[in-house]
């Protein structure tokens, strides 16, 4: 008798019934009426290749394209397009890094529930340049042909040699943790 060997599932995220953000945090002197703005990462795609017998054999590469992070806010327009400039020309300088990846080979997975796990993902997120481990922890409810993730995680700008923005003369700043929030849907691929 031959022993069942299953294959690797595909699943492509579908960004369109997704939400990926970027939340930056206000610091300096003058904090307290400062503005923490939303960052939406618009401009994504991922892959996760996923063994149903064994989770720690899966796979996932999420690739962000840095000229898509844009303010989500209700601000001034004028305020928007220098935040936005700001974002991609100083700090994420977006002409020479163009995109930001995340590469995860090594999957850790606890069932939570039926179809629901809690996946600990220990990968690498490269940004600006710079490639260092992430670890990400995400709830994952798993369907007939679908999977939802989301989760939380955070990031110092230091790590990444990103410029710290400042305006107002230097009374408000952005502190170095910057964190991402995501809810992502991807679908089963044949």
């Amino acid at each position: 008798m031959g022993v069942a060997t299953h294959t690797t599932v595909r699943y492509v995220m579908d960004t369109r019934a997704s939400q990926f953000t970027l939340q930056v945090f206000a610091g300096g002197v003058l904090s307290a009426f400062g503005h923490s703005p939303t960052i939406a990462i618009r401009d994504y795609s991922g892959e996760a290749q996923v063994n149903p017998t064994d989770l720690a054999q899966s796979s996932l590469k999420v690739t962000i394209k840095a000229e898509s992070l844009a303010v989500r806010d209700d601000i001034s327009d004028k305020d928007r397009r220098e935040i936005e400039s700001v974002m991609r020309q100083e700090i994420l300088e977006t002409s020479t890094y163009s995109e930001i990846v995340y590469d995860c080979s090594n999957f850790a997975a606890t069932a939570a529930g039926e179809g629901q796990y809690v996946v600990m993902l220990n990968g690498e997120l490269s940004m600006h340049g710079i490639t260092r481990s992430q670890v990400v922890r995400a709830r994952v409810t798993a369907g007939e042909d679908v999977l939802r993730a989301f989760g939380t995680f955070t990031i110092l700008q230091t790590d990444y040699d990103l410029k710290l923005a400042s305006v107002a003369g230097g009374a408000l700043k952005v502190k170095d943790e910057l964190k991402f929030s995501f809810n992502l849907l991807a679908r089963k691929k044949q």
